[in-house]
């Protein structure tokens, strides 16, 4: 019998935290050597964004570099997690099962948002991984309802995770801030986090998300505040919540995770 497991929303900071784990490195790592071993691992990711939902289906996804201007060696850097097509077929059927068409794209390889994370996670890359795509249209309603219909994935041993930041607002990014957070980077963690803790459900708490105060100054576009909404209905409801302290980066970058379990 497949273990259930939680589902997980983390910050996957700039491409230079797959060579610069810090705290929140150390807690997905924490964190993925105390939960049973998944069988396989579906992500959504913002960095891939597409019309309609897409599916990674290919045996061995290729690692893409997805970004521009950072250090050689973060070009070098390969994440060779095998793919899984049969959970692929899986996610979607269920999707199917809730009205929403998913095609599956047997060529495409894992973005940043999927492999940066996974190396403090799974560093051997041992662990089967599908990636989901990101809607270009979607909502946080609509990621809630999209987490939903994939909830029986934690009866199956599959670990669902939302990739994105807390945070996101690239405009006031502050090297010289070190991790030391802007005061409006942490209330809005600390906002966030009380909805969360104050237990609503998953579609009460994607409603309100959307108007907690400080989102437009902490994520000038959404699209790396979904994967919350998603990963957060994923895990059902009377659900208990933990957060990863991750601390911040330039000020402005929440790199805090949660828990659903």
């Amino acid at each position: 019998m497949a273990t259930r497991l939680p589902t997980l929303f983390l910050s996957h900071g700039a491409p230079t935290f797959a060579l610069e784990p810090g705290a929140a490195g150390a807690a997905l790592r924490d964190f993925a050597i105390r939960l049973p071993t998944p069988r396989a691992v579906l992500l959504l990711s913002p960095h891939w964004m597409t019309r309609g939902l897409w599916l990674t289906g290919a045996d061995a996804p290729r690692t893409i570099h997805d970004f521009g201007g950072f250090p050689a060696p973060l070009y070098a850097l390969q994440y060779p997690a095998p793919g899984e097509p049969a959970l692929a077929a899986r996610v979607q059927a269920l999707l199917a099962d809730h009205g929403m068409a998913a095609t599956i794209d047997p060529q495409r390889g894992f973005d940043h948002g999927a492999w940066v994370p996974m190396r403090h996670l799974y560093p051997q890359a041992d662990v089967p991984m599908v990636q989901l795509s990101m809607p270009a249209n979607l909502d946080a309603r609509t990621a809630a309802a999209l987490g939903a219909a994939l909830r029986p994935l934690r009866e199956d041993g599959v670990l669902v995770i939302g990739s994105g930041s807390l945070t996101h607002n690239l405009y006031e990014l502050d090297p010289a801030a070190g991790e030391r957070p802007s005061p409006e980077a942490q209330a809005f963690v600390e906002s966030v986090s009380a909805a969360l803790a104050g237990g609503s459900d998953a579609a009460a708490f994607a409603k309100g998300l959307m108007t907690t105060p400080g989102l437009a100054r902490a994520h000038p576009t959404v699209e790396h505040l979904l994967p919350l909404p998603f990963a957060r209905a994923a895990a059902g409801e009377s659900i208990t919540v933990t957060r990863l302290e991750g601390g911040y980066r330039y000020g402005a970058l929440s790199m805090h995770a949660f828990v659903f379990a």
